[in-house]
């Protein structure tokens, strides 16, 4: 066959420049493109030698070789696939929306399986001059009596195409890398993004430079290959010590027997597991095998929790394994990484219409070919079946949670802490996930017990008051029938309206005092430490109005002070508000003066939930120049007039120690509410040695 040249069957001139430019986001991709293509020829061959339409050569190795040549730069893709013939070439490469698998398909619809045909030869290959100022390939048909086959472009509209010079089947593909692109030519560059793009791709994947100084290693000759090229035979004596025996007595011992060993050229190590985990049954793998694979793909030493290994076939293709790291970071610094592949194709990282948004905290692999892919492989087409395979991930992980929290309690409870933020962010995100977990999310309560959040709305229930008995034989009931229903009307509309109150801590360290006076009156709270704990509980409130989440310092629990009315606190209250009020120089200042049950209490903060909430919401949204209190009321100061100390102030008021007193108390109860800010901080240490020198007078 002659030289000769031709147009490529496109619509622009302008289109490689588009190509280039827009056909992928990430320039390194076309090495998962070319490699890609090399696999599906592969995995052609295979099929046509399975059918009985071809016989592999005695030699014959499915493999896919990269070389790097930096001095020319260029790259080299070579596979030992199907092959092309010249007119095959001229449909596949020359007609840039056309699919080389379709063709195949289309002839062995009845014998093959579409499943695993990517595409050979379309738009993929054009991803090469991305990063090739010109293109050369080189092909040889499997069919009998085929005639090597060379085509070449330098990236315009024009290509060439004549006879080759390749003398075994299969593809080679050489770019002549631009300026810019000259770092694919490193090999440690190519290397990286190798692995990046296929280290699980089905065929082995060698990587090697050109014109490279040759490497060798030494075995054992029993170890010997027919593939390997022998340099040298080299025989080693045994090794003696003289050491001492049980009698005391030295004598010679051999420490390693004679062995014959042989030098060969250094054996090429394929990139790639083209078996990787993910794509065996569950009951053949191994705890050690899942460790193993999570540290070699995700570098993380640190053991994940526990694992769930999906494996379908229908309705659609879907396997894959997703790992539950520990977490000891807080939630908003968490990142996961799932990655998606294709028929052991990477695709791409944290792709959120295939994988639950709050699954993306988790550390996985998704293999999935039956995802419509686009051109670049990278975006996802809008298609019910992604629609189906996210809601079936998210139930077969809810279904192992919740399958764990009724079979494995124990281990459940001990995973709680690490898993919440997944779960939690999950029940916020997905209403269906929320539903299967519901009953199976758990609170860990002051003595460190977990409890579900029904077992914590039963603990905290009020109890009804006793009902008066029925002295209707001895009272007449004067109402009127439609005065009676009015009446039930009302009281069931206050029954609906009564909630089931569930206090919680955010520190237990700082929140101490007010965990005391909880325990010594019998009551419970539950930890809730993680930022996800806010809209969490907010969360669990819309979906259940009979319950509400308070700060255990939001307010002063009834049954934490005596029953006195304000009346009788009236002038305590009006002497100290003014003192406190003068003493740290805030008229606005907010007091409250109860007579608490514990009298070694003598000062606390406290804040509304509702204001706290929303103090909470603007600073997410970086809203600190906002006034807190037009949102709700300012933080109360509360004083225990049962207390010795606020006693003393409210008798000696016009003492010249009580502003400093004043100003002591207010920070302690502070302190036990929120961290004091450095100048407020300073100040009370001052202040603290302050008094201590009083003291020590």
């Amino acid at each position: 066959m002659n030289n000769r040249t031709g147009n490529l069957s496109i619509d622009s001139d302008n289109i490689f420049p588009i190509i280039k430019k827009w056909l992928y986001s990430d320039h390194d991709i076309f090495f998962r493109e070319m490699v890609s293509n090399g696999c599906d020829a592969i995995t052609k061959l295979k099929k046509l030698e399975v059918m009985g339409e071809y016989t592999f050569p005695e030699d014959y190795k499915a493999r896919i070789q990269v070389i790097v040549n930096p001095e020319e730069k260029t790259l080299k893709f070579i596979d030992t696939g199907i092959g092309m013939t010249a007119d095959e070439v001229e449909e596949y490469i020359t007609k840039i929306a056309f699919s080389g698998a379709t063709a195949f398909l289309e002839k062995y619809k009845d014998k093959t399986n579409a499943d695993e045909m990517i595409g050979h030869f379309g738009l993929g290959f054009y991803s090469a001059f991305m990063v090739a100022d010109e293109v050369h390939i080189d092909t040889l048909s499997y069919q009998d009596g085929a005639t090597a086959v060379h085509w070449e472009c330098d990236g315009g509209t024009q290509y060439t195409i004549g006879d080759g010079s390749k003398t075994t089947v299969g593809t080679e593909i050489t770019l002549f890398l631009n300026e810019e692109s000259l770092e694919f030519a490193n090999e440690y560059r190519a290397r990286e993004v190798l692995e990046k793009y296929c280290s699980f791709m089905p065929v082995e994947i060698f990587l090697s430079k050109a014109n490279a100084e040759q490497e060798y290693e030494t075995i054992d000759e029993s170890e010997l290959r027919e593939d390997d090229v022998v340099v040298e035979h080299i025989h080693e004596d045994a090794k003696t010590e003289e050491k001492e025996n049980e009698n005391g007595e030295k004598e010679v011992v051999e420490v390693s027997p004679a062995r014959d060993r042989v030098k060969i050229n250094k054996r090429p190590v394929a990139l790639n597991d083209i078996h990787p985990l993910w794509t065996k049954h569950p009951n053949d793998c191994t705890e050690e095998e899942y460790k193993e694979f999570y540290r070699k793909v995700f570098m993380d030493y640190k053991e994940p929790l526990f694992w769930i290994h999906l494996n379908m076939d229908y309705p659609f293709n879907l396997k894959g394994i997703l790992y539950f790291p520990k977490i000891n970071t807080e939630y908003d610094s968490v990142e996961g990484t799932i990655k998606l592949y294709n028929n052991q194709v990477f695709i791409a990282d944290n792709i959120k219409e295939v994988i639950p948004e709050f699954l993306m905290l988790l550390k996985g692999v998704i293999d999935c070919p039956d995802l419509p892919l686009n051109v670049s492989r990278s975006a996802l087409q809008n298609d019910g079946t992604v629609k189906k395979i996210a809601d079936y991930i998210s139930k077969k992980v809810a279904d192992k949670l919740t399958g764990m929290c009724k079979t494995e309690r124990e281990s459940y409870e001990k995973y709680w802490d690490d898993i919440s933020p997944f779960i939690k962010y999950g029940c916020i995100k997905d209403d269906k996930f929320y539903d299967r977990m519901k009953d199976c999310l758990l609170f860990k309560n002051l003595d460190s017990k977990y409890l579900t959040l029904q077992d914590f709305i039963e603990e905290n229930k009020e109890k009804e008051p006793e009902k008066p008995e029925d002295n209707a034989a001895d009272t007449e009931n004067t109402n009127t029938p439609e005065q009676t229903a009015d009446s039930d009307e009302v009281e069931e509309e206050e029954t609906e309206k009564k909630k089931t109150t569930l206090f919680y801590v955010t520190d237990e360290v700082q929140q101490s005092q007010y965990i005391n006076m909880f325990k010594e009156q019998g009551i419970d709270a539950v930890i809730l430490k993680h930022n996800i704990d806010s809209p969490f509980i907010t969360h669990l409130e819309r979906q259940n109005d009979t319950i509400k989440f308070e700060r255990i310092d939001a307010s002063v629990n009834d049954s934490m002070k005596e029953e006195v009315s304000e009346e009788d606190l009236k002038e305590e209250k009006d002497t100290l508000t003014d003192v406190f009020r003068k003493a740290l120089n805030n008229d606005k200042l907010e007091v409250k003066v109860e007579k608490l049950k514990n009298a070694k209490v003598s000062s606390m903060i406290i804040l509304s939930e509702e204001t706290r909430r929303m103090q909470d919401m603007m600073k997410m949204y970086n809203m600190y120049d906002m006034d807190p209190t037009m949102f709700g009321g300012p933080a109360t100061l509360v004083l225990n007039a049962n207390n010795e100390l606020v006693q003393y102030i409210f008798q000696n008021k016009d003492s010249e120690h009580v502003p400093m007193m004043c100003e002591q108390l207010y920070d302690l109860a502070m302190l036990s509410h929120k961290p004091l800010a450095p100048e407020e901080m300073t100040k009370f240490i001052a202040r603290s040695n302050e008094i201590m020198m009083l003291l020590a007078k």
